[in-house]
C-alpha cells in the first residue's frame, strides 16, 4: 500500500475479510461509466482501483498488483464497487481447479511442515 505503511488492511475494509461477492484472481473487471465526483469520495486505495479499472479491463490480481493494494483488500473493495454497480464484471469463469482437492493438498502440506 503506497499511502502509509502504518495503515492495516482491516482498517481499509472496516474489519471485513470477505467480499460481498467471491472474485477469482483471474476475474476481469472494468468501469462502465466513470464518475469523478464518486471517485473523489472513495478511500485512496478504492479510488486507485476504480480509476485503474476505468483505464483498462484488468483482472483482480492485476489491479491488486498495479495499485499496490493487498489481494484480500482488493477483493473486498472491488466487491463493494460491484455491489454499487460502479465496477462491472467483464468475464468470470468457474475455477478449473477442484476446491476440495486443493484444500486437502494444503492440509497435507501443513501436516508435513
Amino acid at each position: 500500500m503506497s499511502g502509509s505503511p502504518w495503515v492495516r488492511p482491516y482498517v481499509l475494509t472496516a474489519g471485513r475479510t470477505r467480499a460481498k461477492r467471491h472474485l477469482f484472481v483471474h476475474t476481469l473487471v472494468s468501469v462502465g461509466r466513470y464518475d469523478p465526483v464518486y471517485a473523489a469520495k472513495l478511500l485512496p486505495e478504492a479510488r486507485r482501483l476504480y480509476e485503474r479499472a476505468h483505464a483498462a479491463v484488468e483482472s483482480v490480481a492485476e489491479l491488486s498488483a498495479h495499485c499496490e493494494v493487498p489481494l484480500g483488500v482488493t477483493r473486498v473493495l472491488l466487491g463493494d464497487l460491484i455491489a454499487t454497480d460502479r465496477v462491472l464484471i467483464v468475464s468470470e469463469t468457474e475455477s478449473p481447479f477442484d476446491r476440495g482437492l486443493l484444500e486437502r493438498v494444503i492440509d497435507g502440506l501443513h501436516q508435513l511442515a
